[in-house]
């Protein structure tokens, strides 16, 4: 059972980087501070930059789930600046 209520999902599946974390940070941005987004992703590039991204935009990486299907689920909690 996870420690943590999933606000919203967003999947990013079907577009490439750069705009893969263009789409997940508008996700993000119309959570409030403190809720939580999960976000569907392709193994590979995404799972290496998109968390990364996050995180140097001050938010808080909780898991990085893998589905064994070649996506994973990044959970991130929303941290206002």
């Amino acid at each position: 059972m996870a420690d943590y209520d999933i606000t919203d999902t967003v999947d990013i599946t079907d577009v490439v980087c750069p705009l893969t974390f263009v789409k997940a940070k508008v996700a993000i941005e119309e959570l409030e501070d403190g809720q939580i987004l999960s976000i569907r992703m392709n193994d590979g590039e995404p799972v290496q930059n998109v968390p990364r991204s996050f995180k140097e935009e001050g938010h808080q990486i909780l898991k990085l789930i893998n589905n064994n299907d070649g996506t994973y689920d990044l959970i991130v909690k929303k941290v206002e600046e």
